[in-house]
Formats: structure tokens, sequence, C-alpha cells
């Protein structure tokens, strides 16, 4: 039987991004499982200009690459090179995917089965203060000449992963290399029990870099297979790129419902702004509805621009959402509107009053203000939103209060609500939101069922 055999690769690039980006130096180590038996490397003609920043980084200028041959030219011999034998490199996903691009734009399909050196040395030799190649190679006292060009990294990876294959007394790496194994779809970073530890149920994911700063949040009906896809395909864009070597850990969150898991990712995203989400961000309120006095004594109701976290009566998506609600309440109330400003909107256009008229005395026009602003601010619906929980012993709750979200949480399945204020004990407060409020009423009306709604006859309050 043919013993297997590794090719120990490393690339350098004008870029992250294996579409827009080109190859300017690649390296392969043949490594038989006890030693080397053949080395070959190439500086590669980009066709393309390379970037200061990674000239500064590697040392390889266009001058150098000018003469070089171009990736079409040495595309045999690369895939002569890298078949029937395990690509093997650290950081393995970014250099696999630059390769199999190359290779296809010249009109080669290889796929090969694949190893991280990172993670098999996080496995083999766990607990070492960085897994970085240069610090790895300072840890385990490997020689690392010419950093960040090809040959040098690529020498490196192969003393590296001889070492592994010495000290790998469990065969981690044979079952790591294995067709069938999900390891080499993970992050390089990213610990194998983070991910096995992940249930399949709804709720909240949580990754964190290097710094146990979180990166990035997402929800999920079923928490490991939504994370799972996230390391799957054949995507080499450079954000996704970034994004996989940001992950260092994982940890999450189980949630009753599917409602309760796109409330939380939605909070949590707006309390801590991670780096690589991007949708929900664009679902801030950009005006409110303010009220102020001015020093002459009358009260104003006002659409302006809303500041980060400022306070006001209401948010709006859009200036014209708050025109058309302050120009509702202006004429319930009668108010004068001269004491209703429309933010950029120019003064008199909504104007009825001839500016000459005499003003309102000053309390009766205060008390229409606070008159309109009470009635609007009681007149939102307060419901609950009572679902299955995370066990048969619960069942979950969202409770809104005058149209807006004030928490949620779990109730014992046996407790009997009579009283709102039962509910507001067992919730966890949370901020409000115009697209956090379109999730819940948009959910309302399509499960009317589990909408319990609070209800005043009387002084008496009930769920019904």
């Amino acid at each position: 039987m043919k013993k297997q055999e590794y090719a120990i690769v490393d690339i350098e690039t004008t870029g992250g991004n294996a579409t827009h980006s080109r190859i300017t130096e690649i390296a392969i180590v043949i490594h038989d499982g006890e030693k080397v038996i053949d080395r070959w490397e190439t500086l590669v003609n980009p066709q393309k200009h390379i970037p200061d920043a990674i000239f500064a980084l590697t040392g390889i200028t266009n001058e150098m690459v000018r003469e070089a041959p171009v990736f079409d030219l040495i595309s045999d011999q690369v895939f002569e090179l890298l078949s029937n034998r395990v690509f093997v490199a650290h950081n393995v996903n970014f250099d696999y995917f630059f390769v199999r691009h190359e290779l296809e734009r010249a009109g080669l399909k290889w796929t090969a089965k694949k190893l991280c050196t990172v993670r098999a040395a996080r496995k083999i030799k766990p607990g070492l203060p960085s897994y970085s190649l240069g610090r790895l190679c300072s840890s385990l006292d490997i020689d690392l000449e010419n950093r960040h060009r090809a040959g040098g990294d690529a020498d490196a990876t192969a003393i590296l992963f001889s070492r592994l294959l010495e000290w790998d007394s469990e065969k981690v790496m044979d079952v790591m290399i294995k067709k069938t194994s999900q390891e080499q779809q993970l992050p390089p970073n990213l610990p194998r029990e983070d991910f096995d530890q992940l249930p399949d149920k709804p709720g909240v994911y949580y990754f964190y870099d290097e710094h146990k700063k979180v990166v990035y949040i997402g929800k999920a009906v079923n928490l490991k297979k939504r994370v799972a896809s996230h390391f799957g395909g054949h995507n080499i864009t450079p954000q996704r790129q970034l994004f996989l070597r940001d992950i260092y850990s994982i940890t999450h969150e189980v949630c009753g419902t599917e409602l309760m898991a796109l409330l939380l990712e939605c909070s949590e995203i707006k309390q801590l702004w991670p780096d690589h989400n991007k949708a929900l961000k664009r679902f801030e309120p950009k005006f409110g509805l303010f009220e102020y006095e001015a020093r002459n004594g009358y009260r104003y109701l006002a659409i302006g621009k809303l500041a980060k976290n400022q306070n006001c009566l209401e948010t709006f998506d859009t200036i014209y959402a708050g025109i058309n609600l302050l120009q509702e309440l202006a004429k319930q109330f009668e108010i004068d509107q001269r004491f209703c400003k429309y933010g950029s909107m120019s003064d008199g256009v909504f104007t009825t009053q001839n500016d000459t008229a005499a003003l309102p005395e000053i309390q009766v026009h205060n008390d229409t203000i606070q008159a309109a602003i009470d009635f609007y601010l009681n007149s939102r619906p307060s419901f609950a939103i009572i679902d299955k929980g995370r066990t048969t012993d619960e069942r979950s709750c969202i409770w809104v209060e005058n149209g807006h979200f004030f928490g949620m949480g779990y109730l014992d399945s046996d407790l009997v609500i009579t009283d709102p204020s039962q509910v507001k004990e067992y919730m966890t407060p949370y901020k409000t939101n115009q697209y956090i409020m379109q999730l819940i009423f948009s959910f309302a009306q399509k499960h009317p069922r589990t909408v319990h709604i609070q209800k005043r006859d009387d002084n008496f309050v009930a769920f019904e």
C-alpha cells in the first residue's frame, strides 16, 4: 500500500481576496510522513500591481515578479505536485482556496483533503500562548527564516508538521484528514469543543476574537446548524476570510422561540455593536418626536433628528412618519401650529393660524400639549405574547407596554396570570426600537392566539 504523502504549501498574494487578488509566490514541500522528499518554489507574476502594504509585509516588489512566470505557465506543475496528496498549510483554508481558485482559472479542477497545522497544533500542543506561525515556531524552538516569504514559511511549516507527527500519539491528525471529518471546516482558531456544545435549539450565538471581544452575533432556529453554515462552502471573499480568522470562541443562549431569538439578537447588536454585524445596524431610527418648554413658558412639540442615546417621546425611520403623527395630534387636540416644529420643513408650511393672532393662554395651551402627549402614550396597546418555553416546565413571555417593547423572560407553566404586574416581575428589560416593534406586531398578527391583551374596565385589569 502506497504511503500517504503531504503537500505543505505557503503562498504570498497581492491581497486577501482570491477573486480580485493574485498569487505572487508559492512554495510546495512534499513530505512522505517521515521526511521531506521534494521541494519547489517560485515567484509568480500576478499581472497586477502589488500594493505598498503587501510589499512592506513580504518584501516582494513589482520588479521582482515582472519576469516571473504567470500562474497559467506553472499550473500543470502545481497540479501535479498537489494531486493525490493531503494539502497542508498554516490556516489551511486561505492557501487552499487561493490555489484552488488559481487552478480553476487555468482550467484545472482540483480538490484535496486538507490539514490545518494551526488546528493540529492546538490539539496536540494545547495551552501555548499563540498559534500564529511566528510565535508558534518561537515557542517550539523552530527556525523561521524569510518570514512572510513562501519558501521560508513553507519550510517552517514542514518542520512544525514533522514535530506534530512525532508528538501525535493519539493519531489526532489521522482523524482530522478523514474526508468525513468536519474539523477542516471550522475556523483555524476555534476549539472544536465550542462547536460541539451547541444545541439543536433556537437561540442566539456569539463569536469572540482572541481578546474575548464579541465580533458577531447571530440568531438561529437551530444553533448548531446555523453556526455550521458560517463555515461551509467555497466562499473566498476577503470579508469572509477575515471573519473566519477572527473567531476564537463561541458562546450561546437558548431561547424559547425564534421571535425571542430575533429580539435578543437585535438588542445585543444594538448594545455591543460587533464589528462583523452589518445588516441590523441599518435599523436605527433617525428622527424623534420631542417636547420642550421655551423661554416664553410655552410648550412645543417638534420633529427632529435623533442623536444616539437621546430621549424622545417616539422614534421614526423617516421624517414624514413623524410629521404625519404630529399633524394628527395637532388636529385632534387643536394645537396652535405655531407650537409645532417639523424638523427641516420650512416654518409656516403647515400653519393655518394668522401669525399676528393672539397667542393662547399659556396654562391652557400647556395643558393641551400634556393631554395630547398623555393620549398618545396611553392609547398604545399593552399586551403579552405567551408561547412555548425552553422546556416543558415553562412558557416564554414578551411584554409590550404602551406600544413599546418592555422586555422578555420565562414563566412557570403552572403560573396563573391575573395581573400584568405579575408578568413584569419575570421580565428582563430591554430597550425598544421601531424594528423590534415591527417584528412583534408582525408576529402578533400572524399568531393571535399567543397574544394576551391588557384591558381596563372600571380599574379592573385582566388578560384575555
